[in-house]
């Protein structure tokens, strides 16, 4: 778990690259922040316009109570001659007429005044507000435009040591938490900046002293706004770890239910999955908790300035060194006051969960990529299918080598099948042909031209795959075939279905090849998915072929068939063969025995059995009946 010490730099860190997406759309955040202004500006302003009113209602019910005929000075004098001396004080504060009353046409006037201000004010403030939620979108758009494109420069190193739950935790649900948090604190954080700036300026200009009192609850509500996120920002952090480690749980559990249950291990994952809610619960009622005091403190303390000013302002009325209009002003300043401390102690909350969830997405952003394409991509004149492998080393954990000094000639259009017991290196071999994986030494060539020279998509352009693992997309089964080939006509897909043997399942479905698979697939079994796959490689035309144990979903008979047809398609290609049923094999150019990385026996099926060497031995693990 992230320490707050740890996560304080970092955060500042995020918070700025967030704001470094902003750049883009900088124009746009000049205009927005011009029309916040004026709207602040404008609702600032309206309550000292108010008070202007509410001292011609008040001059005026005072001016009615004087002799008419006298000046103001003259009134003053005859109060103090009753000893009425704190009236006099009061009168002679205040801009009355004795004997005259309520001005209404200029209370008027001052009222359309405000009521133009507020509504002014309004106006600009949507604006505003709109026009920001706008750019926050566009810029959480291109947050998941660059995870997107990220996810594709990823090596496959890092989705093997990966949660899948986890990653599309962060691609969505923490995205989704930032486009939120954006969303509903940055408009409201930028307005209450603004509003408390435009607040303390006309208090300040009001009455220094008393604007003193007010403002300083500013930095006692800073304080304490600052002491609490300190503590709930680790909370927010926990809350989104646990929530991919429940995601992962979750999408686990549902890949596999089928096996859960036969193993009768339900209650185990309920537990597992019971485990790891509570703890989201906890970390997420921590994180609520703790932020949520940051209101209550900021309105306590808004409301202590508030009283303070109450009573200063009318005893500065009571002596006449104000107006009842500039202590009403006041007044609603520091009422409004507390409003934008309110909000931005409020915004904390989303804050600190948005940018624990920008942190989440930007470590996914600031993952190392893979190793860039040569400047001067060389394409092979020919393709021909060659496969040279060059004193190749590899490993997946620096200090466990794997793969050591590895030569392999394949020639045009040979079938070579690699077999080998479990971990022996076969699958690492041929991610290393399609460069999931670099080498650490060593070079691999097809037709002549060193693989790190060319472009991945040049490369694999000339490699068809068929993995142990079916993967089949929501769509039509012709559209799962057309993968291969974007550019495949209606009869390169007909012949490789028939060639791949497709055709004579799919003409058994009410909808034939419009047949729209699910995500499960379950119109299907395991080998009519493996036999699409193995058409959808047929159909790209590929220089290399890749089997990998593909035929071990499927039947006997069926297995017959794939073989004869990829018979049809080893004239002029290259094919690459790993496989566990040795039965697969016998019709082999080339048998390639590894054992802990290393070519331990290469010939013919019949040679190797000759041999009696490892190979002989997996053959006679599979077919010979020991006898006691």
């Amino acid at each position: 778990m992230t320490t707050p010490e740890e996560s304080a730099p970092s955060r500042f860190r995020t918070v700025a690259r967030v704001l470094g997406m902003l750049h883009p759309h900088r124009y746009a955040v000049y205009s927005v922040l011009l029309a916040a202004f004026l709207g602040v500006v404008s609702v600032s302003v309206a309550p000292f316009v108010l008070g202007r009113g509410t001292d011609v209602i008040f001059n005026g019910v005072i001016g009615m109570q004087l002799p008419a005929g006298l000046s103001k000075d003259e009134a003053v004098e005859g109060l103090r001659a009753e000893g009425r001396d704190q009236f006099a004080d009061m009168v002679s504060g205040m801009d009355v007429i004795p004997g005259v009353g309520i001005d209404f046409g200029n209370l008027g006037r001052i009222l359309v005044i405000v009521l133009a201000l507020y509504l002014l004010s309004s106006g600009l403030i949507w604006m505003a507000a709109y026009g920001l939620n706008e750019i926050v979108q566009r810029v959480v758009r291109d947050m998941r435009s660059r995870v997107e494109r990220k996810i594709h420069r990823l090596p496959l190193k890092y989705f093997d040591t990966h949660s899948r739950g986890d990653m599309l935790s962060r691609v969505t649900n923490d995205i989704d938490n930032v486009s939120a948090g954006m969303q509903e604190s940055i408009s409201q954080l930028v307005l209450a900046v603004l509003t408390l700036l435009g607040l303390v300026v006309m208090m300040l200009f009001i009455s220094p002293m008393l604007a003193i009192v007010a403002i300083l609850t500013v930095p006692a509500s800073v304080l304490a706004t600052v002491l609490v996120a300190r503590r709930s920002r680790r909370h927010f952090a926990s809350q989104w770890e646990a929530t991919g480690v429940l995601n992962g749980q979750i999408e686990e559990a549902f890949t596999g239910h089928e096996l859960i249950t036969a193993y009768g291990r339900t209650s185990e994952v309920q537990a597992r999955f019971t485990e790891t809610n509570e703890s989201l619960y906890q970390a997420s009622y921590r994180a609520q908790f703790v932020s949520g005091l940051v209101m209550p403190l900021v309105t306590f303390l808004g409301n202590v300035g508030y009283v303070v000013i109450a009573v200063l302002g009318g005893l500065r009325v009571a002596s006449g060194t104000a107006t009842l209009g500039e202590i009403q002003a006041l007044i609603q300043y520091s009422r409004q006051l507390v409003q934008p401390l309110a909000q931005i102690g409020a915004m904390v909350n989303l804050l600190q969960s948005a940018s624990a969830s920008a942190e989440r997405v930007f470590a996914v952003l600031d993952e190392p990529e893979e190793e860039p394409e040569s400047p001067a991509p060389t394409m092979p004149w020919s393709r021909h299918g060659l496969v040279e492998f060059e004193h190749v080393s590899f490993s997946y954990v620096p200090d466990r080598p794997l793969i050591e000094d590895l030569s392999l000639q394949v020639e045009p259009g040979q079938m070579v099948a690699i077999v080998g017991p479990t971990g022996a290196g076969k699958t690492t071999l041929i991610n290393l042909i399609l460069r999931f994986y670099e080498v650490d030494s060593g070079r691999i060539l097809v037709d002549g031209v060193d693989i790190t020279q060319m472009s991945r998509e040049e490369l694999r352009s000339r490699i068809g795959i068929v993995l142990q693992d079916t993967w089949l997309f929501g769509g039509t089964i012709r559209e799962n075939i057309a993968y291969g080939n974007p550019h495949a006509t209606e009869n390169q897909i007909m012949s490789a279905a028939r060639m791949s043997y497709v055709d004579r399942f799919v003409r058994a479905l009410p909808d034939g090849y419009d047949t729209v698979l699910d995500e499960e697939n379950g119109s299907l079994s395991a080998g009519e998915r493996q036999l699409v796959t193995i058409a959808r490689a047929f159909v790209a035309k590929p220089t290399i072929l890749i089997l990998d144990e593909a035929t071990s979903s499927v039947d006997t008979r069926t297995e017959l068939l794939v073989q004869q047809a990829t018979a049809r398609l080893r004239d002029a290609r290259t094919s690459f063969v790993i496989a566990h049923r040795l039965s697969t094999i016998r019709d082999a150019d080339r048998i390639v025995v590894m054992e802990d990385g290393h070519i331990v026996e290469q010939g013919t099926h019949h040679g190797l059995l000759e041999a009696g060497g490892a190979y002989a031995r997996l053959y006679d693990a599979q077919f010979k009946v020991l006898v006691e």
